[in-house]
């Protein structure tokens, strides 16, 4: 009678391993874009962006203006 008036720890405590995992799992999922996101401002933020508009885009296409007496003795 002993056996079954004392709980067993399996059933005394609920196994918590699953969401203990998973603020695990989410914790390092946050750190790492936290981290992510320092290195984006640090690295690549301060950059400035090429300029895409279709004047600047021709001037670099065009080809560059030569004199035509220069250009053939």
């Amino acid at each position: 009678m002993s056996a079954a008036t004392t709980a067993t720890p399996d059933t005394a405590a609920p196994d918590r391993t699953l969401p203990r995992l998973a603020l695990k799992l989410i914790l390092l999922v946050v750190a790492k874009i936290a981290v992510l996101t320092l290195i984006w401002w640090i690295a690549i933020a301060p950059h400035p962006r090429p300029d895409t508009s279709p004047a600047a885009v021709a001037r670099q296409l065009a080809p560059s203006p030569t004199p035509s007496h220069e250009a053939h003795p």
